[in-house]
């Protein structure tokens, strides 16, 4: 709660991270945890200003980063706290890649190759291909079940849904009922 906490005050203020990693995450002897590292933080900006998509450690980037995208908003630091997430439950880093086209396939392999139905303009972003290789099914759930329980799954699916529009904002995920039963504290 209190890394989405942290997230959420920052969206707030209309600053992204931009480098969310397990290594920018600070654990003091109390258990409170500090997010660190705001070399590549930016302001968000209206209209969303075109930024560089050179940011955030490959494996917790953002697909429309991947895919080339100039605009993008707290969505990015989202996907990276999903990533996160999924790393703390399972013990491993949900995509474990060593370049971009990797990672891109890592992740249509575990949500299924992206569909216009389920991001609208995926086909028209700057570095989608129609050749990619069509994986069908979301198995993140099968993934997560042996560690974590339904509202988990739920949350991190929702952390990691595609089309940024739909993914769940940092306000959202601490209103999520997985948060239902944990203390901020």
């Amino acid at each position: 709660v209190q890394i989405c906490q942290a997230i959420c005050f920052m969206h707030q203020r209309r600053v992204l991270h931009r480098d969310l990693k397990p290594q920018n995450l600070l654990v003091d002897e109390k258990g409170v945890i500090k997010v660190a590292d705001f070399g590549l933080s930016r302001s968000i900006n209206i209209p969303v200003r075109i930024y560089t998509h050179e940011v955030v450690t490959l494996w917790y980037r953002a697909p429309e980063i991947l895919l080339g995208a100039h605009r993008y908003a707290s969505a990015i630091d989202v996907w990276a706290i999903g990533c996160i997430l999924a790393e703390i439950v399972v013990k491993k880093p949900l995509f474990r890649s060593d370049s971009e086209i990797d990672q891109l396939f890592q992740t249509f392999r575990l949500l299924g190759t992206p569909t216009e139905k389920q991001w609208h303009g995926v086909m028209k972003m700057p570095e989608f291909k129609a050749r990619f290789p069509k994986w069908k099914k979301n198995v993140l759930d099968e993934k997560l079940q042996p560690y974590c329980d339904a509202k988990m799954i739920s949350l991190i699916q929702a952390m990691l849904k595609y089309d940024p529009s739909l993914r769940i904002s940092m306000r959202g995920a601490l209103n999520h009922s997985y948060f239902n039963d944990v203390s901020s504290h």
